[in-house]
């Protein structure tokens, strides 16, 4: 006879160990942010002072654009190195990735604030314009350009991570774009300014050629909306991964496909996943089972995944009379 009661049974298991550092961190683009901040602020300086001298609005807004941009990329570069320095802290129950996360999300602000400020100044200058030295604007903007190109191919992250399976009679074979989001987010910003830079440089030609002095304060406007499309994407992924609202991600549906698809029967009665990396997961699951079995059982099934860095497994199984 089967009691209506259930007995529980749980297991922890890391796919690695009991440590609780799920991502190894990015030294190269820890290191690549830093050289990009030095670069980043030498520049600024250069456009603010040449903004000024040389009365262009979008020059001007370029360079104050780009502060923001070093303070960000700083913000960065502290990230990396608060989540290495911390990475043994036992304060932090599934690491310290989520520093890099939060900076990311911090500099998507920035980069909010910085679009509103630009939208600002230039719908002002529209309004109230003025004269500009339009070669010397050019020649400054042209530099600044450059500094964001070679700034942005320091941040490039064009990794992606892709894995293949095999179970039994199951393959698996994904692939995963896990973005380091910190990266992204000075990534972002300097690829922001090159498009304020290009967008400077049009204004001024245009001015220069042919006289269309409007054109550097819409510019100026047309970059604010630019710079605020990409800011409200970061703060949507960013976000995302703070408040573990990734429960649509594909690891999900696998975890649930390996516990449905096992040779032994199996209802799947709560699951809670949550990133605890850039391609780490850690997961709470609750099975119901009709026979006593060990949690090592599901242990095998969800093995196959190597994004699932640590996983609580709940068996729930009849007992008899």
């Amino acid at each position: 006879m089967i009691h209506a009661s259930t007995n529980s049974e749980a297991a922890l298991f890391d796919a690695g160990g009991h440590s609780h550092v799920f991502d190894d961190g990015n030294p190269l683009g820890e290191k690549n942010a830093s050289l990009a901040v030095l670069l980043t602020a030498t520049m600024m300086v250069l456009e603010i002072a040449g903004g000024y001298w040389f009365n262009s609005m979008a020059l001007l807004a370029d360079g104050w654009h780009m502060s923001s941009h070093a303070l960000a990329l700083g913000l960065s570069v502290a990230a990396y190195a608060a989540a290495r320095k911390l990475s043994g802290s036992t304060r932090f129950a599934f690491g310290t990735w989520k520093i890099e996360v939060l900076a990311g999300y911090t500099s998507a602000i920035f980069l909010l604030l910085v679009a509103g400020w630009m939208a600002f100044q230039s719908v002002e200058r529209l309004f109230s314009p003025a004269a500009i030295h339009y070669e010397q604007a050019i020649f400054v903007a042209v530099v600044g350009l450059l500094v964001n190109i070679a700034c942005a191919w320091l941040l490039k992250d064009g990794h992606h991570h892709h894995h293949g399976h095999a179970h039994h009679d199951h393959d698996h074979d994904h692939h995963h774009g896990h973005q380091d989001l910190n990266l992204r987010s000075a990534y972002l910003h300097v690829v922001a300014d090159a498009a304020t830079s290009i967008l400077a440089i049009a204004a001024l030609l245009g001015g220069l050629l042919w006289g269309f002095s409007w054109l550097d304060p819409v510019m100026g406007v047309v970059g604010s909306v630019l710079v605020a499309v990409w800011a409200i994407g970061l703060l949507r992924d960013s976000s995302r991964v703070l408040l573990d609202a990734e429960m649509d991600a594909p690891v999900v549906d696998e975890i649930r496909e390996a516990v449905a698809s096992g040779p032994v029967p199996a209802r799947m009665s709560d699951l809670h996943v949550w990133r605890v990396g850039r391609a780490k997961y850690a997961c709470i699951l609750a099975v119901e089972v009709r026979e006593p079995i060990s949690p090592d059982y599901f242990r095998q099934l969800l093995g196959i995944h190597e994004e699932l860095a640590h996983v609580t497994v709940e068996v729930n199984s009849p007992q008899r009379a």
